[in-house]
């Protein structure tokens, strides 16, 4: 079969989560599959990396869709010349835009659906294009893949897809994610912390992922307990730094003791997770949450939150707390911090959790979704 896939968010040094879900998936799918032809969609110059075998060809079509207008005319204009002009079989998007504008077979990866609940969270033009057309690309599609039950089922429930048109593909966690050793905790700490503990968040800076509470959290644990040397260490990009994020950082009487990374390349992340006290990941909304696995992979405790598919994706590894109860996380914060049981059981627990999530099985799951579509279709075509 000639096979396109939409490759836009493989970006060279600037991998974020549907870059990597698209980078781990399609180098297995490629390499598995030397019987396919695979035509890599670019919408920008791309880095000979990501074309990860032979029966991959790379294509490059204008023009770079990061705005809504250019989205529009990316996938509804470029992409259907071009799976015409390679005669496309199928059509895979990874990160949840379709084509209003083609017959070709899709099977459509959508991560969440965070825009329908908190709507707020997100710039006016970007929210309109996600609620305009993600309905219509989710109803287009010939197949749905998805990172969690509570996805599908979120899925169903906003845009009445029929659930069997829905495959969950859970995702796995990046192979460099391992325990740290004593020695590397020790220097990373030094040079981070000044040797103090730390508690880490990892992620995009948005609303969504509750930085308000958790300052608020942390500073009611600080003042609670000024004796404990512990930092709150804040790994990721400030995407959308609101007010409401902003004030409570500034009002925060213990601020001294947050610091902000920034963007940290795969090895400085691998290796400041793992030498942390624990990861708090208490969004308020996810569709899976991979940090939660990558700390399972790196024997790091993990606290995250009662909502959504966070439950799913922890079970019993983690500790779980409620997003919007401020004084239920800080107490979290006591509880790793005093109860050296607790932590070491989550940290067994996380070990035996993770044994779920790996992206050879992701990367099969999707396969399987494919093959399912396309076993449908031969199942039309020869009803006809």
């Amino acid at each position: 079969m000639r096979i396109a896939v939409n490759t836009r968010f493989l970006i060279k040094n600037q991998l974020e989560g549907i870059g990597w879900y698209t980078y781990e998936t399609f180098k297995r799918i490629a390499i598995n599959h030397p019987e396919h032809e695979f035509f890599f969609i670019f919408d920008r110059p791309y880095d000979p990396q990501f074309i990860f075998s032979h029966n991959v060809t790379p294509i490059v079509v204008g023009p770079p869709a990061r705005h809504p207008f250019l989205f529009i005319w990316w996938f509804e204009l470029s992409i259907p010349r071009v799976l015409k002009k390679i005669k496309a079989d199928a059509f895979i998007s990874p990160d949840a835009y379709g084509s209003l504008n083609t017959k070709v077979p899709t099977l459509l990866v959508i991560h969440d659906l965070n825009f329908e609940h908190y709507p707020e969270y997100i710039p006016r033009l970007a929210r309109w294009h996600y609620r305009y057309f993600t309905p219509r690309f989710a109803r287009k599609a010939t197949r749905i893949a998805t990172v969690s039950a509570f996805s599908k089922s979120d899925i169903v429930k906003q845009y009445g897809i029929d659930p069997d048109k829905i495959d969950v593909t859970y995702n796995g966690a990046n192979q460099h994610f391992t325990p740290v050793s004593e020695e590397k905790k020790t220097l990373i700490k030094k040079d981070l912390t000044q040797g103090e503990d730390y508690f880490v968040f990892v992620g995009a800076l948005n609303p969504r992922k509750n930085l308000s509470n958790l300052f608020k959290a942390f500073d009611l644990f600080k003042t609670n307990n000024p004796d404990v040397k512990t930092k709150l260490l804040i790994v990721g990009e400030k995407m959308y730094w609101t007010d409401d994020i902003k004030n409570s950082y500034l009002q925060m009487t213990h601020k001294s003791e947050v610091l902000f990374s920034g963007r940290l390349n795969l090895e400085k992340l691998v290796e400041v997770t793992g030498s942390a006290k624990a990861l708090f990941y208490v969004s308020v909304f996810e569709g899976f949450g991979i940090p939660i696995v990558e700390a399972f992979f790196a024997d790091v405790p993990v606290v995250t939150s009662t909502t959504t598919s966070m439950p799913e994706i922890a079970g019993e590894a983690a500790l779980l707390v409620d997003p919007f109860n401020i004084s239920e996380i800080a107490v979290a914060m006591e509880k790793i911090t005093f109860d050296k049981e607790l932590t070491q059981s989550l940290i067994k627990l996380g070990r035996e959790r993770r044994k779920l999530f790996s992206w050879d099985k992701t990367a099969d799951q999707l396969w399987n979704s494919f093959q399912k579509m396309t076993k449908g279709l031969n199942k039309k075509n020869s009803a006809k």
